[in-house]
């Protein structure tokens, strides 16, 4: 495999720096932080590295939602019922059984603490979103802070951060890990502003960077689909940690798998939530119809929505559902920059969309309660004018596939032993979605951040302790 940028590794008995830490981390978004924050608590001193001004990475770009069962939040909203094993179900059960399953079982034991901990030790509070049900999940744990963004979402870890004194080294671009013969991470080396270098000695590293969703040739070369689509992640998920790992030899996993999304606004760039899907919207093509069945989930429709002529879709959608779309952030962003459309009748949405009345109103009337579509799709109600409708394209957000690592995030060779303080995971490891888009479980993304963080930080511990021990 190949791409840009450079990614280098460099072999040395010792690390010449002039400053050492215990645990050097790669990148400052969700997963980079909650590890920092937790080897705080652990009384472990790390350092972050962020390549860009402020952290912010795809977690600020993303919706901010966290799925996890068995937390605080979701027992003070009486959910009954849920746990890791059943939130591993849902997991599976959306990627066909192919996701890595010592991963998923990891990943959903791990979440609910970690949401935990950083509500009760560093002030995140959470509300449960229990109005609807997201794709794949069989009850109501998804998660999110009130402003229900994730740019609000890496304010509170940043300042979290700040609290728990742990150092965020900006503008830090990390290219070059120093190993030495038997396989050990003894520092990394990175680029400033100004074109100079530095060195920085470690005793553990984890890679927190994220996927490859930035890299067009490797997106050309691993997600072909997604070659043209529009990219809705951050420009620094460039491939780093699987570039590193092909010069480790480390193993790779589920490179094919990524987050799709259906409802991308176009053209204004903004991102339409999926639960006016759910809950009864419907996606339309030029022509009138509907192409897929919007409740199979919003990752695998990207490529249902690229599929159509010219690549673009209309959400369409009446009043109650209009009222549900204005309770997110990102909806009512895209409303002000022009991007809703009302149609008091069907033939003023039919010129809307530029398809014939008639087509559009026999899409319409097979929207009957209680009877099965074409699809499958089983309507509650049949929408009513006024009709709005808002214009989308299908999205990369971002990869799911990458470093292979053990459940205790630590990086493995091609012969399935790990390295000895390697570590890596969020969007820099492979995730828990399969090999394929459809295998995207709604918060995917952000579990894998999190509860990776969580137990990176708890693996790294131990490594540091053990390393005293033996001292």
């Amino acid at each position: 495999m190949t791409g840009s940028p450079s990614r280098l590794i460099r072999r040395a008995a010792q690390a010449e720096a002039d400053v050492h830490v215990p645990v050097a981390i790669v990148g400052g978004g969700a997963c980079g932080l909650t590890a920092a924050l937790m080897l705080a608590d652990a009384g472990v001193d790390c350092v972050v590295l962020e390549r860009d001004a402020l952290p912010s990475g795809s977690t600020a770009l993303s919706s901010g939602f966290i799925p996890a069962p068995g937390t605080r939040t979701q027992r003070a909203h009486g959910v009954q019922g849920d746990s890791a094993e059943r939130f591993a179900t849902d997991i599976q059960a959306k990627a066909h059984g192919r996701a890595a399953p010592a991963l998923v079982e990891a990943y959903a034991a791990s979440i609910g603490p970690a949401l935990d901990a950083l509500q009760e030790r560093h002030g995140l509070q959470w509300m449960l979103l229990d109005g609807f049900l997201y794709p794949g999940h069989s009850v109501h744990r998804m998660h999110a802070l009130p402003q229900k963004t994730g740019a609000s979402l890496m304010a509170a870890l940043q300042a979290a951060a700040e609290a728990a004194g742990i150092p965020v080294l900006a503008e830090a671009l990390v290219d070059t890990l120093v190993l030495d013969g038997e396989d050990c991470v003894i520092g990394i080396e990175y680029v400033r502003p100004d074109g100079g270098r530095e060195t920085l000695a470690c005793d553990a590293l984890l890679l927190a960077c994220n996927g490859f969703g930035g890299n067009a040739e490797m997106v050309r070369a691993l997600l072909p689909e997604m070659a043209e689509a529009s990219f809705g992640g951050h420009a620094g998920n460039d491939g780093s940690a699987i570039l590193w790992g092909e010069a480790l030899g480390a193993r790779l996993r589920d490179l094919g798998g990524y987050q799709g999304h259906g409802s991308w606004v176009t053209p204004q760039g903004a991102l339409m939530s999926w639960a006016v899907m759910m809950e009864g919207g419907v996606q339309i093509n030029r022509e009138g119809r509907r192409f897929h069945d919007e409740t199979e989930g919003y990752s695998e429709a990207a490529v249902h929505v690229l599929a159509q002529p010219g690549g673009i879709a209309w959400n369409v959608f009446d009043a109650p559902l209009l009222a549900l779309a204005r309770g997110f952030p990102d909806f009512c962003e895209a409303e002000a920059a022009g991007a809703l459309r009302r149609c008091e009748t069907v033939a003023a949405l039919a010129d809307c969309i530029g398809c014939e009345p008639s087509m559009l109103q026999a899409t319409l009337d097979a929207m009957r309660a209680g009877t099965p579509a074409p699809d499958g799709r089983v309507f509650a109600r049949a929408l009513e004018a006024p009709y709005f409708a808002v214009k989308v394209t299908g999205a990369l957000f971002h990869t799911q596939g990458g470093l292979d690592t053990a459940p205790d995030m630590r990086v493995l060779r091609h012969d399935g032993t790990p390295f000895p303080n390697l570590l890596a995971a969020g969007g820099a490891a492979g995730g828990v979605s399969g090999d394929a888009v459809w295998g995207y479980l709604s918060g995917n993304g952000l579990l894998s951040a999190v509860a990776g963080g969580y137990i990176a930080a708890r693996t790294a511990a131990a490594l540091i302790q053990s390393t005293k021990a033996s001292k």
